[in-house]
């Protein structure tokens, strides 16, 4: 019997850390700043959020700079448009990820997406990327009125997809996905080739990837 597999979109199936942080410069540049955030030294930060790149950037800010109240907000929003206007100029997927829905698929499993990107954004990028038709469903950060780790977008992407919560598994790349898989009550699989990499088993995920090759043989068995 076919389970499910639900998938995190930013960092365990593509890059996009290049192209949230250029949204993001983009932001302090209007402001008059310099780029405050590195692409390459920085990617982490990025699959941390908008606000969490926005406030790494403003801490790299001149003592004597003064944001005027709401600033944070005001960039956020302009993040955003930056983002949906250049949202798959760097972004790439990881190796072997298209080979592996693939695999999946002709397994019998069903795939899902479950995000906190969110879900205009992600309908986007996924549509840019070429395997928005993957997935039986995409539950983005603002689909419903929680998002992970609560456990609820996680539920309602295997139920929308046609699926059932006990026979399938998350693939994610942060604590965020740990914490979303224990408060489902299901096993999560964490990459290793993400900005994380193997400091990610300090999570003690049920499994760790070492590229998307493994992932029809973990998913044979976890849904055997």
């Amino acid at each position: 019997m076919a389970g499910t597999v639900v998938f995190d979109l930013d960092g365990t199936l593509a890059d996009t850390s290049g192209d949230l942080i250029a949204a993001a410069n983009a932001c302090f540049t209007g402001r008059g700043l310099d780029p405050l955030l590195d692409p390459v030294a920085d990617a982490l930060i990025a699959f941390h959020g908008g606000r969490a790149m926005l406030r790494a950037g403003y801490a790299r800010m001149a003592a004597d700079t003064l944001l005027p109240p709401g600033a944070e907000d005001e960039d956020y929003a302009r993040l955003l448009v930056h983002y949906g206007e250049a949202i798959a100029v760097h972004t790439k997927l990881y190796p072997g990820t298209e080979a592996a829905l693939d695999a999946l698929a002709d397994a019998g499993h069903i795939l899902a997406v479950c995000t906190n990107k969110p879900e205009a954004l992600a309908e986007t990028l996924l549509r840019e990327l070429g395997i928005r038709d993957r997935f039986a469903a995409m539950i983005g950060a603002d689909t419903l009125p929680v998002r992970k780790p609560d456990p609820r977008p996680y539920q309602a992407a295997v139920e929308r997809a046609g699926g059932i919560v006990t026979r399938s598994f998350l693939v994610g790349d942060t604590e965020t996905d740990r914490k979303t898989a224990t408060a489902a009550g299901v096993p999560v699989a964490l990459v290793a080739f993400g900005p994380e990499g193997e400091a990610l088993t300090r999570l003690a995920p049920e499994a760790m990837l070492a590229h998307f090759d493994d992932l029809p043989a973990l998913a044979a068995d976890w849904l055997a």
